[in-house]
């Protein structure tokens, strides 16, 4: 498992989301590192001083020297590269919807790192492509609005799919599919993964990619058993190539 190094930049993130956050974080890897930065004397940072010793986050103090500056950014930059080169991570975790980042992301992937981005859905798109993969906080709802939500109220975090995310999976399992337009759903979700980083079927409001697709009614499913493993594989289809064979089968 990946040793992850999160940093958070505190100006920039609702301290709302740290228990749902730091328990997505685990899935990636261990966060043996976990620092966030932020002028802690002003009164804006109250929240965050609350949870960070139940969370064994590190705060790091960075005074804003000069007005319109922001003085976080660099010392998380500076804190990055330090992490990179003392070899004690293969990864990091930068939680911030600041796109200042953006160029950071970057060097942190050219350097063999994986890069995983969270934020909310206002971060612009160069941070969030400068990423392995981005996350939405808003996907990580707090227990109260889970409560609000179990009792039926509407989720407006819940995005509708359109017909790009349609045509952003076909066009995956074309890229991957055998001679008979099957694929491995495992292999399309890594691809939509790699050819758009925020692409999370928690964003449409569900918990994982099969349902998701299920949903669309563009695509055929298929479970088979798999040679070494007692667990069934999912193998996706798009619904046209089956009626293009079907069409060249008849002539």
């Amino acid at each position: 498992m990946n040793n992850l190094a999160v940093l958070i930049d505190a100006d920039n993130i609702p301290v709302k989301y740290i228990e749902e956050m730091m328990q997505e974080i685990t899935k990636y890897g261990n966060p043996t590192i976990k620092r966030i930065y932020g002028d802690w004397t002003k009164p804006h940072l109250t929240k965050w001083k609350n949870v960070l010793l139940e969370n064994a986050i590190t705060p790091v103090q960075q005074y804003a020297y000069t007005v319109g500056k922001n003085a976080t950014d660099s010392a998380m930059i500076i804190d990055a590269m330090d992490l990179l080169y003392s070899g004690k991570v293969n990864g990091f975790c930068l939680v911030s919807s600041d796109s200042d980042f953006t160029r950071l992301a970057t060097r942190l992937r050219e350097a063999g790192m994986q890069v995983i981005g969270i934020g909310e859905k206002k971060t612009p798109k160069p941070f969030i492509v400068a990423c392995d993969k981005f996350i939405y906080l808003e996907i990580l709802k707090p227990k109260s609005e889970k409560s609000s939500t179990a009792a039926g109220a509407e989720n407006s975090n819940v995005d509708k799919i359109t017909d790009n995310e349609i045509k952003l999976i076909a066009s995956s399992i074309d890229d991957l599919s055998d001679d008979d337009g099957w694929a491995f759903l495992g292999d399309v979700g890594s691809l939509l993964q790699k050819k758009q980083p925020n692409f999370d079927s928690r964003n449409y409001g569900f918990a994982k990619l099969t349902p998701l697709i299920q949903s669309t009614g563009k695509f055929d499913l298929e479970q088979r058993e798999g040679s070494n493993t007692r667990y069934k594989l999912i193998y996706v289809k798009n619904k046209e190539v089956g009626r293009r064979k079907a069409k060249t089968t008849k002539k």
